[in-house]
């Protein structure tokens, strides 16, 4: 990344501050975002050590950099001893573990370089937790009825635009869910690893936002549920989708 944050700090004529946080699986779920927070942090109070105006600060990420990125402005949405984040940059972002059966991952399953399959295993790594659950999790049966109820105002393939569905989607069946592999994998739904389900009040302090989705990319759809619960809570969204886009495109 260090010929990105380059071209990016030359293209922008802006600081550009990389954290190179501790990667799992060595330093599992959540060392990614500790590292993060505590970098945020010490850089908004630090900024004009850097020449930054400290009102100017945006945050940015790709794929699971942009989850780190949306749990992270969530994280500081009601710091009063910090100062406000100007924006966030949302590439391709993972948002949510709740469904993942939604149009773009039906349609992209299969679509290097982020297979379906590769997203769940990716999760499951990140949290240290056994590869046997993945067909089960790819079927929904980790999520409890109740949670079931409670996300599907945020999470539902009802709120992704017409559009989006018209190449080869089928709604998919639901299967009973199991206590057990709720109790063994429910850290998934702490919204520093699906910021998808942080609470309204927190989504609705959150900075203006730019987010990128791909067509051809399986987390499409967190991206479109996303700027919807943005928009819904009056956040401006600034939304750019490449209609030849594939994951992993930066």
């Amino acid at each position: 990344y260090e010929r990105t944050c380059r071209y990016l700090a030359r293209k922008s004529n802006s600081v550009v501050v990389s954290v190179g946080y501790r990667l799992a699986p060595e330093h599992p779920f959540p060392a990614q975002f500790e590292d993060c927070v505590t970098a945020t942090i010490h850089f908004l109070r630090t900024a004009q050590d850097h020449g930054v105006d400290p009102s100017r600060v945006v945050l940015c990420g790709d794929s699971s950099g942009g989850t780190l990125t949306a749990a992270v402005a969530q994280a500081l949405a009601n710091r009063r001893d910090v100062p406000k984040l100007r924006a966030q940059i949302l590439i391709y972002p993972f948002l949510q573990c709740v469904d993942f059966n939604l149009p773009s991952y039906q349609q992209n399953e299969k679509v290097p370089i982020l297979l379906r399959e590769r997203t769940v295993v990716l999760g499951l790594k990140y949290m240290n937790k056994d590869l046997s659950v993945l067909p089960e999790i790819c079927k929904g049966c980790h999520v409890p009825e109740d949670l079931r109820l409670k996300y599907q105002k945020w999470v539902s393939s009802d709120y992704i635009p017409q559009e989006f569905k018209t190449r080869s989607y089928k709604p998919s069946p639901t299967y009973p869910p199991s206590e057990e592999l709720y109790a063994y994998t429910k850290a998934v739904f702490d919204p520093v690893f699906s910021p998808l389900l942080a609470e309204d009040s927190v989504v609705a302090q959150v900075p203006e936002t730019f987010l990128l989705t791909c067509e051809f990319d399986v987390l499409r759809d967190d991206g479109l549920l996303y700027k919807k619960r943005l928009e819904d809570h009056g956040i401006k969204v600034t939304w750019c989708h490449l209609q030849e886009g594939f994951h992993g495109t930066v």
